[in-house]
Order: structure tokens, then sequence, then C-alpha cells
């Protein structure tokens, strides 16, 4: 699919309109308190800082011709008193609103990788990590000032505009109407350029998801890329993908400079009328010095705070662009989840059955074609066959990571469409081809799918798989730290611990998915006898491509042509001379 490509731009499934930032409204409500006493706080300190050209026009105009030293202290006094008080309302509104933005960002954050941990195996197949790690990071980051302090600075601007132009209208009507003239030049400006704008940041958007996508891919892959001597081609497509996301910044920079350059000349404009009006078209007469000195002020006053929702504007504008993606990731449907009259499953023997079962990872594609089998409890049952035949399929069905495309799948004869995931999987023991380690210590690793189990327990799960001679070497054994991946660990040393955390949830199905595949054919021999052992009473699934670790299985199925070719025990499949014994004569020469 495109959209799993680090250099193609992903497009919306749906555009924005205003019910999406009504959805943001809802984490806005949680913090309703505090954002109320900064309001709160906020208003009245703009309210105290506007009295200030009103101080200054009654000195200018009265007290300093009137030669009043006492009153001129007064009135200082008094306007750093205002000074003081509104810079001290602030400072505490500031800290308020950086605690509110913060807890926003945990809010939409949570909610966002609670969806993901939700979400099928299927999301994850077609796309990058990359694009699905920077709506979780960047694209939180970005939004959370513009739902906190973006919210409350606006309505404060409009009411600032409001109390300014309240304030002018009691100093002068005709100047005031001088400063209101630029409004409508602004307005349109807006118009202009607010699609471009949302397109523009839509574009920064895309680009730097790409990019991001493509550095977690190469750090990912960083061992191949050394190997291969890939270095100067990915330096390469690296800077082709910067160069994409900083023309894209550019561009997106150029349009919002546009505001600030326009508010800023028609102040410029703004204040030079003011000045010719009040200074040569009404004269003294009509217009004191002290007048034109307020007006001027507040002139000044009124233009900033349309620059600041202008600024407020971009910052909206930026946000929208996350917006769409963060909430286009929480509308991911959760296609693999519980019925709504889903029910617990008991306590299960194990009987596995598939009813003419069909299944493809893309429309018309199928990989499996009414498939149907059974399976007995406690029967070991291995799956062999060529690369890419749905081996790994079946046993994915199984587990339910994926849902069907037609037929039925039973467990003990419970349909597993009507039963809750937990209570599936909670009973089910699975290890997939990729040996996964967590960062943390190597008794965490081992404990990560049975957090109650005891120490006891996890060393007595190593020890069947073979793993707790090599833990031991280390300096701190089984508290070992270990990196994320296991990049100290070998590739042996790591599937033996994902082994060990897999029979330690002591399932009543378990799945082994070329479990052995790394590990050296002496310590596959030691780790078949413990295998042996736990295996008994338990419905194995073993997918294996040496055959001579399933001999002993109760029944080997060979899948190819969307199903089961055939399906016996070694000796059975060896007599009828098919396919498995094609592959099984095979490989015992090249051994």
């Amino acid at each position: 699919m495109a959209r799993n490509k680090f250099d193609i731009d992903e497009s919306l499934e749906t555009p924005f309109n205003i019910r999406h930032f009504r959805r943001a409204l809802v984490y806005i409500k949680r913090q309703k308190k505090p954002m109320i006493i900064a309001f709160v706080l906020s208003a009245l300190s703009a309210g105290i800082a506007l009295s200030a050209p009103l101080i200054m026009q009654h000195v200018v105009d009265v007290t300093i011709p009137a030669k009043n030293a006492q009153a001129l202290i007064g009135w200082s006094l008094l306007m750093l008193a205002t000074i003081v008080v509104s810079v001290i309302l602030a400072t505490i509104r500031s800290r308020m609103m950086t605690r509110v933005g913060q807890d926003i960002i945990f809010d939409i954050r949570s909610d966002l990788f609670k969806h993901l941990q939700e979400l099928p195996f299927q999301y994850y197949d077609d796309r990058p990590q990359g694009k699905i790690l920077i709506r979780v990071v960047n694209y939180v980051n970005s939004v959370s000032d513009v739902l906190s302090n973006g919210i409350i600075n606006l309505i404060l601007e409009i009411l600032n505009l409001l109390f300014i132009a309240i304030f002018m209208f009691a100093v002068d009507v005709k100047l005031s109407f001088v400063i209101l003239g630029g409004l409508p030049v602004f307005l349109g400006i807006i118009l202009l350029i607010k699609t471009k704008q949302r397109r523009a940041w839509q574009a920064v958007s895309n680009k730097s998801s790409n990019l991001n996508a493509y550095t977690q891919e190469s750090i990912s892959g960083i061992r191949v890329t050394q190997i291969f001597n890939r270095e100067a081609h990915n330096e390469g497509t690296f800077s082709r993908l910067s160069t994409n996301y900083r023309n894209a910044w550019m561009r997106t920079m150029y349009l919002n400079f546009l505001i600030p350059f326009s508010v800023d000349n028609l102040a410029t404009i703004v204040t030079t009328s003011l000045y010719f009006v009040g200074l040569l078209a009404l004269g003294p007469e009509e217009v004191t010095f002290g007048v034109i000195l307020a007006m001027s002020s507040y002139a000044a006053r009124f233009w900033q705070p349309i620059l600041n929702i202008s600024n407020l504007y971009n910052s909206f504008i930026n946000a929208v662009a996350y917006l769409e993606r963060i909430f286009e990731t929480l509308d991911e449907p959760v296609t693999v989840n519980d019925a709504p009259n889903a029910r617990e499953l008991p306590p299960i023997k194990g009987k596995v059955t598939f009813e003419d079962v069909t299944f493809a990872y893309d429309p018309g594609l199928n990989i499996l074609e009414n498939l149907s089998f059974d399976v007995k409890a406690g029967e070991s049952i291995a799956l062999v066959g060529p690369t890419g035949a749905g081996k790994t399929t079946v046993v994915n069905l199984i587990s339910r990571f994926y849902n069907i495309t037609g037929g039925k799948i039973r467990i003990d004869g419970h349909d597993l469409s009507e039963i809750k995931l937990k209570s599936l999987r909670s009973q089910m023991g699975i290890m997939l081809q990729d040996s996964f380690i967590f960062s943390g210590t190597i008794m965490d690793n081992i404990r990560y799918g049975r957090l109650d189990a005891t120490d006891e327990e996890v060393i007595a799960a190593a020890k069947t798989v073979c793993a707790d001679d090599f833990i031991r070497e280390f300096e701190k054994g089984y508290m070992t730290e270990v990196n994320e991946r296991g990049s100290k660990l070998s590739q042996g040393q790591r599937q033996l611990i994902s082994f060990a955390r897999t029979l330690l949830a002591n399932p009543r199905i378990l799945i082994l998915d070329e479990a052995t595949s790394s590990i050296d054919a002496q310590t596959e021999r030691l780790l078949q006898k413990g295998l042996n052992e736990l295996l008994k009473g338990r419905t194995s699934f073993i997918i294996a491509h040496r055959l001579s670790t399933v001999k002993n299985c109760d029944k080997i199925m060979y899948v190819s042509d969307k199903g089961i070719a055939e399906s016996g025990s070694h000796n059975e499949l060896i007599m009828r001379r098919g396919r498995y014994y094609k592959l099984y004569s095979a490989q015992k020469m090249q051994a």
C-alpha cells in the first residue's frame, strides 16, 4: 500500500471539519477549573494594564500643566503599581497554563497509546513505525499549547480588543474610527490565504512524517546498512527527505509571515493617519495633545492583540493539520475486538477445529481457502511447507490476530468470534518468529507474559529451555539489564529467553513459530528433552523448517496451495512419498 512507504505522502481519509476541533474540547473540559482561574487572572492583568494610557493622558493634560509635583509622584507610583500587579498576575497564570498544557498532552497521548495497543496486526502491517510514532510524540506536542494557552489567549485577545475599543471611544470617537479603518483590509488578507495555509501545514506534516519514518527505519536496520555499504546511498535519501521537509516548511513560513507583515504595516499606516487627522484635520481646538498621545497608545495596543490573534490563527491552522492526523489514528477501527455479546472462554482442553476457513490479508488475494481440519486436545501438530504458503497465518488465526474472511474456527466447540480475546489469549502461549526483547532485566523479560510469577517459576522456565546456564554466566545473572531488541544478546540467547517467556505462561495451547531456528544443534537436543515433557497434555502447533525437529509430532500438516496438501504422522507421510517425503529427503541429503 502507498501509505507503507516513507517517501509517499499520507492522504487523509476524511477532510477536517469543526467536529474534530469540538472533539479536542473534550480534553480542554477536563482542565476547566484551572483554565477558568487562569482566564480570570489574565482578564484582571489586561484590565489593569489598560488603565496606564488613561493615567498618562491625565498626567499630560492636567497634572503637568498644573505643575503639581506631589500629584505627579502619586500618579507615577500608581502606574508602577499597575505594571507590577499585571506582571505578577500574568506570571501566576503562565505557570498554571504550563501545567494545564502538560496535562492535556498526557491525556491525548494516553488515549492514543491505549488505542494503539488495541489495533490489530493489520494496522501495523500497513504503516511504517515512524509514521505512527510521530503522531504519538510530535503531533501531540504541537497541539497542546493551542488547546490550552491558545483557547484562553484567543478569548482574552478578543476581550482585550473589546476593552481597548471601549477605552478608545471613551477618549475620542472620531479618532477611534481612524484606528478601526485598517481592520477590513486585514480580514481580507486572512480570507485570501487561509486555505493555502492549511494545505501548507498539511504538506509540512507529510514531509515530517516521511522523514521520521525513514529515520526510524534506518536506525532499526543500521547493521544491514553497514554490512552492504549503503551509508552513502542512505545519506542521499535522508538529504532528499530533509530537503523536502525544509522546502515545505519554508513555503509555510512565507505564508505565515504575511500576517505579521500586514499587521505591522497596517499599524504604521493607521498611526500615521491618526496623527494626520488629529493634528491637521481636527486641530488642537478639538483634540488635545494628551488625547492624541493616549489614542496613539491605544492604537498600538489595538493592533497588538490583532497581531496576537493572527499568530494564534497560524497556530490553529498548524494544529488543525496535526489534529487531523491524531483523530485519524483514534478513529482507526479496532477490527479484531470482542463482539457485543462476547462471552468468557472457560478453561479449555485444547481441541481446535477449522471449518471451511478462508483468509486474505488483502481483498481478493486469499492465502487460505476452505481450510478444514480437526486437532484433538493434547495433540502436537507440525506445520511444514514452502515459504509463504500460510503456516504462520494458520497459527495467527488460532490466536485471532486477524479476522477470518469466511468459515469458523472453534476451540473446544467455542466459536472464536464469539468469545473475549483476553480469555482466549490468556490460555495460549505464543512464540513468534521475531524474538522481541524489551529493555529491562532478563527476569522482567521472561516474566512479561505472567507478572505474578515468582522468581523460582521464572528460573524453572529458563532451566526447561536451557537458558539458565548462559543467564548465570552474566555478572548480574537474571538481573542483567538488556537493551531494546536484546542487542547485547546473541540471536540464540534472545530466542531462548522468548521461549522461557512463552512457557512460563503455562498455556493450554502452545504455538511455536520457528522456535529453534537460531539455536545450535547441541542446545536444540537438550531443549527437546524439556519440550517433550512440556508438550505432554497440551495442544501444540509447531512451525519448523528443520523437519528433524518435528518427526515425533502426532500429526504433520503440509501447508500448500491455500490449504493442507497432505496430513499424517512422519512415518505415514514418508510411506506416501508425496510432498513431505520430497522435502524431508532433500533436507536429509543436504545434511
